[in-house]
């Protein structure tokens, strides 16, 4: 088995879904990539793309259709200028065109092109999709893509051969938490050490810095975005938003022009608990509210749950001590290899395995995290993740009316205090007389998955899901 790199884990993305909205956006870019590769590309006249399962069934609350055309356009996720987004899309709209991977004029019909099959899921996985082109000459060109989750994308139901940054073999293969112990034990390192020998598979030892300090970068803006908009999120349910309004209550009318100054007032405030259960809740709340706008954000290691790490690792900087950019190096990777375990032993993908496997493996990647940078050893860091995913077992996706927003928004800051108290459990314990290992939890959390009713995975049939009239009219 190859592994996947800490950074295919948490990566920046752009919400509302990383499995509805940047999965289908990768596999619009590959469709175009693979016409160009078949030298088709010049002699294409139409697209048509169809939406299987649960992105048929949840796809217009988490913008699927949207997602699509920004890739099909040739637009990256990753630096698109997300204010932009609704302008170019009611442009495509309104001309009955689309510009093929930015560079070909072709007829496009939004409301036509883009068909939701409703009845039918496909076999291979519950996220699917056909994109067909029809050439010049008549002939027509598909492929069939999978989103399972985190925005990584498959096709054809072929393993996970077409993730950006290409699986590879580490030098100390860590597939499960025993690897990473006896890696670990052999080598006489922590966690965090563990997997940045590794990560040199992908990525220069400077590099591996640099681009761990860029995703912190991209937390505490996405933060401070989240707190400083107010107003209602898109969608029908008008909720509205709320890290505003909770942290001027907190401020108590102090002012700040970015992330570093709001950090630097929090540390030098009170620290109660109280006042600390309502910072992280604030934290996670932005960042899901930002996610909910189709704004930036980092994927960790999906959107729905895109608020639990960052609010658990600015919780770290704000209130706990010896806090430094080692510190952040050493929490992302800790958290980014316990999600490559859940991504190769069970599933990050909510329509695979309700919600436990987007809230409970951020939450239990967190835990890990935290627990590493505050000097717990390797065996509680990992019992940490154990600790937060038994919480989380059986947790259903149930968004109302598809959108990612309610329960969506709180279950982020629920998850992240999961996390910091799994921490300090494990920070007090022996974890040798642990009763259940973190692989013990993974397997129960796919067999779990496994035995879950379908309308309680992402489909908006069972649950919280099925009354939208009566929280709308709250």
């Amino acid at each position: 088995m190859e592994s996947i790199s800490a950074f295919e884990i948490i990566k920046v993305g752009i919400g509302p879904s990383s499995s509805h909205t940047m999965g289908p956006w990768n596999a619009a870019q590959r469709f175009t990539a693979a016409l160009e590769a078949k030298n088709v590309f010049h002699q294409t006249k139409t697209v048509k793309v169809y939406l299987y399962g649960s992105l048929a069934k949840t796809g217009r609350g988490h913008g699927t259709d949207i997602a699509i055309v920004m890739g099909l356009s040739g637009h990256d996720f990753t630096t698109i200028d997300t204010t932009t987004i609704t302008s170019r899309v009611d442009e495509i709209k309104a001309a009955k065109e689309i510009q093929l991977g930015g560079s070909r004029k072709i007829p496009f019909d939004y409301h036509r092109d883009i068909i939701f099959e409703f009845e039918t899921t496909l076999d291979f996985h519950p996220n699917g999709m056909k994109f067909e082109a029809e050439l010049e000459n008549g002939e027509l060109v598909y492929r069939y893509y999978f989103s399972i989750g985190g925005g990584f994308v498959v096709r054809d139901g072929q393993d996970d051969d077409e993730i950006i940054n290409d699986s590879k073999v580490t030098p100390y293969p860590c597939h499960s938490a025993k690897d990473i112990i006896k890696n670990c034990r052999k080598l006489n390192l922590r966690i965090s050490e563990l997997v940045f020998l590794n990560e040199q598979t992908w990525r220069t030892e400077q590099e591996i810095r640099s681009h761990a300090l860029y995703i912190w970068e991209e937390i505490k803006n996405c933060i401070f975005r989240g707190i400083t908009r107010k107003g209602t999120l898109p969608g029908i349910l008008n909720v509205r938003r709320r890290a505003f309004e909770l942290s001027r209550k907190r401020l108590d009318g102090k002012k700040f022009s970015d992330a570093n100054e709001l950090i630097e007032i929090i540390r030098n405030g009170p620290s109660d608990f109280n006042t600390v259960n309502k910072w992280v809740t604030i934290f996670a709340l932005a960042v899901n509210e930002e996610n909910a706008s189709f704004g930036r954000i980092i994927t960790a290691p999906t959107n729905g749950a895109s608020g639990v790490l960052p609010a658990v690792l600015m919780y770290a900087c704000c209130f706990t001590p010896n806090f430094d950019d080692d510190s952040v190096i050493d929490f992302l990777l800790t958290a980014g290899e316990v999600g490559t375990l859940y991504k190769k032993g069970a599933t990050i993908s909510a329509a695979m395995g309700g919600c436990q496997a987007e809230i409970g493996v951020s939450s239990s990647m967190a835990a890990a995290g935290l627990t590493e940078i505050l000097g717990g050893t390797r065996e509680q860091a990992l019992q940490a993740a154990e600790i937060a995913m038994e919480h989380h077992l059986g947790m259903t996706c149930d968004p109302i009316a598809g959108l990612v927003q309610v329960p969506c928004i709180e279950r982020n800051s629920m998850g992240a205090i999961k996390a910091i108290t799994a921490s300090n459990i494990a920070l007090d314990e022996d974890p040798s007389t642990a009763r259940v290992s973190l692989d013990d939890v993974i397997l129960t959390m796919w067999e779990t998955a496994k035995d879950m009713n379908n309308k309680y995975k992402e489909t908006s049939e069972g649950g919280l899901a099925t009354i939208p009239v009566n929280v709308i009219e709250c």
